[in-house]
């Protein structure tokens, strides 16, 4: 926290505090918002949703009643109030046992396939490394893979729908990976792709926003309102997101922040005297992605003799404590802090979520990218509060495809989902 007085710093602007709330924001009608309330608060009893939702008790009834049809919720035991006394009611909860979706992470060296329940929750996940970036035949292995991955971990339930996730510029309205520079690809057509050979309703978006609507949805209660979140791995991208609304941009552009300058190059290098982390493709050298991407990890730890082939290999290194690596991995936080001062001077969220291993495994990672955000950022008064690691920590792949295929679900519970009962 910056003083009022520092020397040659400008007066800190208002603290949230001081500011008038504002406005509430209308709650939307429907469905989907009773399927949330189910799925934050189940098992939950109708009256209650009501109150949650705002909807009359008779549209909240009408609406449970399309979702107990359709299989996605269901009634649990009979309860009543205090030592018997009041009405009894019967609560519903989410309905975990007849169907699932599937998840695709497509990463720079792999893919990820997974199995996910109604809440969330990773059922089974299959990785493996790219045999080709061949996109049609990439997708056309990926897509080979769920039938297999299903029949071994699906357990009787349904297969819903399959979502895909991935880095860069992603179109979800046409389905289209827009442009993937590490993979060489631009304009492919994902959705119609997968569609065509696994028969589901495929959902496609990009893994910031799916990891940021996966929080909204299934994580940590301080991660559900007015959220930035900064995926810091092969790829590095970001996704803004506010009462459950993402924001996209007209290009599919919005998050791209790879390039933003870290001013480490202006410096004669980074804080820790290190130099820069070679040539990214924009030109720069002290730009985020050429700083702190996975590639850019291993190539400054082949520099400093650390014998890690792989980024895997350099993190485990580090997690067992080789000091070597563990700089680097604290290194990278810190720098990482910089770009998330910036975001959180941008946009003001309510909390920024960093996807990055080290912030999530190595306590001294989260430690020194707060401080960094508390030495930089105007706006951020508690990094302690305001600055988070991912709640999938260990599962970010895995959830980043099924959170796409979720997500959709909970939007419009009774849209056009063929291995659903119709309902009226």
């Amino acid at each position: 926290m910056k003083s009022l007085s520092a020397p040659g710093r400008r007066p800190r602007p208002p603290r949230r505090s001081d500011l008038p709330a504002a406005p509430t924001a209308r709650r939307p009608a429907g469905p989907g918002p009773v399927f949330g309330a189910i799925l934050d608060h189940g098992p939950v009893a109708r009256s209650t949703v009501a109150r949650l939702t705002g909807l009359s008790p008779a549209s909240v009834t009408g609406h449970v009643a399309q979702l107990l049809a359709r299989g996605l919720v269901r009634e649990s035991a009979e309860t009543s109030g205090p030592r018997g006394l009041g009405r009894p009611h019967i609560p519903v909860e989410i309905d975990t046992g007849r169907y699932l979706v599937a998840g695709a992470h497509i990463a720079v060296a792999h893919s990820t396939v997974s199995l996910m329940d109604l809440r969330g929750r990773i059922v089974a996940e299959d990785r493996r490394p790219h045999r080709t970036t061949d996109p049609r035949r990439m997708l056309g292995e990926l897509a080979a893979r769920l039938p297999r991955l299903a029949a071994a971990h699906a357990g009787g339930r349904t297969v819903l729908a399959l979502g895909l996730a991935t880095g860069h510029r992603v179109d979800p309205v046409a389905g289209v990976i827009v442009e993937h520079p590490q993979l060489g690809w631009r304009d492919v057509p994902a959705r119609d792709i997968l569609a065509a050979a696994t028969g589901l309703p495929v959902h496609v978006d990009s893994h910031s926003r799916a990891l940021a609507r996966a929080e909204q949805l299934f994580g940590e209660e301080s991660t559900r309102t007015s959220t930035v979140l900064l995926f810091v791995g092969a790829v590095v991208d970001a996704a803004f997101a506010t009462e459950g609304a993402m924001h996209r941009g007209p290009r599919s552009g919005a998050g791209s922040v790879a390039h933003l300058p870290l001013g480490t190059a202006e410096a004669g290098g980074d804080a820790d005297g290190a130099g820069g982390g070679g040539r990214c493709s924009c030109g720069r050298t002290d730009c985020l992605q050429s700083e702190v991407s996975e590639r850019a990890m291993v190539r400054r730890a082949a520099g400093q003799g650390l014998a890690a082939g792989s980024f895997l290999e350099l993190l485990d290194l580090a997690l067992a404590g080789e000091p070597r690596a563990v700089s680097l991995f604290r290194r990278r936080a810190r720098l990482v802090g910089r770009a998330a001062a910036l975001l959180l001077d941008m946009f003001d969220p309510e909390v920024l979520v960093v996807v990055e291993p080290g912030v999530g495994r190595m306590p001294g990672c989260l430690a020194d990218l707060r401080a960094e955000v508390a030495k930089r950022s105007w706006v951020c008064e508690d990094p302690e509060r305001a600055v988070v690691p991912t709640s999938f920590t260990g599962t970010v792949l895995a959830t980043a495809g099924g959170a796409v295929a979720l997500a959709a679900l909970y939007t419009d519970p009774l849209g056009p989902w063929p291995a659903l009962p119709a309902v009226s």
